[in-house]
């Protein structure tokens, strides 16, 4: 039997490739669209968590921010939870002015110790505040302290999707009560993923080779989200901050567990 040409081989190895990268894409956006529909965030945490080992990080993160925010329009038309706007607008604020920086910064960043100071702040922080019998509610700082958590929120939507993580942990402290810690969240990731979209859209970061992948996240992620937003209608609160945090706290895990390695090395 001949054996295939060089070339030959080249070709099979690239579709293999190819093939590899389409399942890690429609898996990890399936998780993540559960995820997204069940708490109102987290889809580029729990994306990253599949997508950050092997895809080029402009690449994962501009897919990111197209899953999250396509996560979030499908949020607004099957969980609805008003808009909290007292609560809503300091966050919307900051993270307007934190969006431009994440931007700039996004072609800059050394990936690898990006991932792994988020890993470790998720797993370290978030199973102190699931285990913790009591919260301490925190009251200081007003509208201010809620536009710095906006304007985090921000800088990391910029950066790669990330927009509900510091804002989600800033709600539990605050002690916000499921509804409106969703109300919060869902409408400032929507606000804040549209432009930040817009801004990659507008600087380049997305490119028309992209588009093959953005067709196959959104039927991959379409009905794990509206399974996790079906879900979310009959958790308690306590159910609802323990699936939080405990989901924050396991993508801390993942982002650790695919940046130390590489750092170390």
């Amino acid at each position: 039997t001949p054996k295939p040409s060089s070339a030959a081989s080249d070709v099979y190895k690239r579709q293999a490739e190819m093939d590899s990268l389409y399942v890690l894409v429609v898996v990890g956006a399936m998780a993540a669209g559960f995820v997204q529909g069940l708490s109102g965030f987290g889809f580029g945490m729990v994306a990253m968590s599949f997508w950050a080992w092997t895809i080029d990080p402009r690449l994962a993160a501009a897919m990111a921010v197209f899953g999250s925010l396509t996560g979030q329009l499908l949020a607004a038309f099957t969980v609805r939870r008003g808009f909290a706007m007292t609560h809503l607008l300091p966050f919307i604020a900051g993270g307007l002015l934190g969006i431009p920086l994440g931007v700039m910064l996004l072609p800059h960043l050394e990936p690898l110790i990006f991932k792994a100071f988020i890993g470790a702040l998720l797993g370290i922080w978030c199973p102190i505040m699931l285990f913790a019998t009591r919260l301490p509610k925190i009251t200081a700082g007003g509208k201010v302290a809620d536009g710095v958590a906006g304007a985090v929120g921000g800088i990391m939507g910029g950066i790669g999707g990330f927009t509900g993580v510091i804002p989600t942990l800033w709600c539990t402290l605050r002690g916000f009560d499921r509804d409106v810690q969703r109300s919060v969240i869902q409408n400032f990731n929507l606000s804040m993923l549209a432009v930040t979209m817009a801004t990659y859209v507008f600087t380049g970061v997305v490119t028309r080779d992209m588009l093959p992948l953005f067709a196959m996240i959104v039927p991959a992620m379409l009905v794990p989200t509206l399974l996790g937003a079906r879900l979310y209608v009959g958790i308690s609160d306590l159910a609802f901050r323990r699936i939080v945090l405990g989901l924050l706290t396991l993508s801390g895990i993942a982002l650790l567990a695919s940046s130390l390695p590489k750092l170390l090395a």
